[in-house]
């Protein structure tokens, strides 16, 4: 088990934390390449109190593309969308994170998260 570590804007952090968003979009760049079922990743949270989340990958779903993905609506429902934003989900909410080169550079991946521990500061107590 390798653990890996990846950052996170404050929403998404805490969708994950409440258990609302079971998983992360991310391209599939040679640093998630790496990242296997079972593995572990630590999400810091990039603003505020930095704290950390650790999380358990359960399953990896690869795609060439968002829009690829957007049509596989069961994973889009997990990704932490409130329901009345559900309906009009979709590949270009990723083009704030990644261009559309880099998408067609790498393809992207849906990484299916298992939460271990809700919040780690950076002290490693658990809160």
């Amino acid at each position: 088990m390798t653990v890996h570590q990846m950052r996170l804007q404050p929403q998404p952090f805490e969708k994950i934390r409440s258990g609302q968003k079971t998983v992360e979009l991310r391209l599939l760049d040679e640093k998630r390449k790496r990242v296997a079922v079972g593995d572990v990743i630590e999400f810091l949270c990039v603003e505020g109190s930095r704290e950390k989340l650790r999380a358990r990958v359960v399953a990896l779903h690869r795609f060439d593309s968002f829009a690829a993905l957007f049509r596989c609506r069961p994973l889009v429902e997990k990704c932490g969308y409130a329901p009345e934003e559900l309906p009009f989900a979709s590949a270009r909410d990723m083009e704030r994170y990644y261009s559309k080169e880099e998408e067609a550079r790498w393809g992207v991946v849906a990484i299916e998260l298992q939460l271990l521990e809700r919040s780690v500061c950076s002290d490693g107590k658990q809160r």
